[in-house]
């Protein structure tokens, strides 16, 4: 499985069968097989997770198909759109067949947003997905201490649904706008799902939070398996082991 970090929260997942684009609003996409089926996602309506330029890569003979978050509008999607998307809501579980006679599947989880719309988790073909969208904890300094409290629990309730699920690639947010708070969803959940490979996102093109959290005791147990990431267009050969950068 190749990865290709594009740009924000944007990431491409190209499988030996099928390709997966989640959150897409600008960057420069690789080269990709057009035989090739291709699953776009967008997480929910925020402008940097969502854009209707989405539906120009749908042009031409490729397959493709949409989950996109039930928050997002309708109204300026064409009647032609419509009938290659899927909307989802939080707590959805939904499969998607492809291939020479449907005989592929695609078999997608929504969780609930501790902000906007939905999380994503994806199994196709034996290979294990997971898009946090903005699912994370969002605690901030000058909030209320119960609004933090309750954001805290919120976000622990739908991580402990995925607590020991085995993740192949999972993206999660890193916000440096957090400040000491940036890296607590991120351990939150390296530390209840077992992730082989796990990307920031959402760093708003301050990568140094990547190093800040691998030097942090609080890794220990999970640092080796953060993906070092530098730069819009960076890709990774997922292997058995922890990356191999290209």
């Amino acid at each position: 499985m190749k990865i290709t970090y594009v740009h924000h929260s944007a990431f491409l997942a190209d499988l030996s069968s099928a390709a997966l684009l989640f959150d897409y609003t600008q960057g420069i996409l690789p080269d990709l097989d057009t035989n090739k089926p291709l699953f776009i996602f967008a997480s929910h309506r925020h402008g940097d997770h969502y854009s209707d330029k989405i539906f120009d890569l749908g042009n031409g003979s490729r397959e493709v198909h949409y989950v996109l978050s039930d928050d997002i509008s309708r109204k300026k999607i064409g009647e032609e759109q419509r009938s290659h998307i899927s909307f989802v809501k939080p707590g959805e579980t939904l499969t998607l067949s492809y291939g020479t006679g449907g005989n592929l599947a695609l078999e997608i989880t929504t969780f609930q947003s501790t902000d906007e719309g939905v999380a994503f988790l994806i199994k196709v073909n034996g290979t294990v997905i997971y898009h946090a969208g903005d699912l994370n904890n969002w605690r901030w300094e000058g909030e209320p201490e119960e609004w933090n409290r309750n954001m805290a629990k919120n976000y622990s309730l739908e991580v402990d649904k995925l607590a020991g699920e085995k993740i192949d690639a999972a993206f999660l947010p890193l916000d440096p706008r957090q400040e000491k708070n940036f890296y607590l969803g991120f351990d939150e959940f390296m530390r209840k799902a077992e992730v082989l490979h796990a990307f920031p996102m959402h760093c708003w093109d301050d990568y140094s939070v990547i190093g800040r959290l691998k030097s942090m005791e609080v890794s220990i147990p999970y640092r080796d398996r953060i993906v070092m990431m530098e730069r819009d267009g960076e890709s990774f050969i997922l292997e058995q082991e922890p990356q191999i950068h290209e």
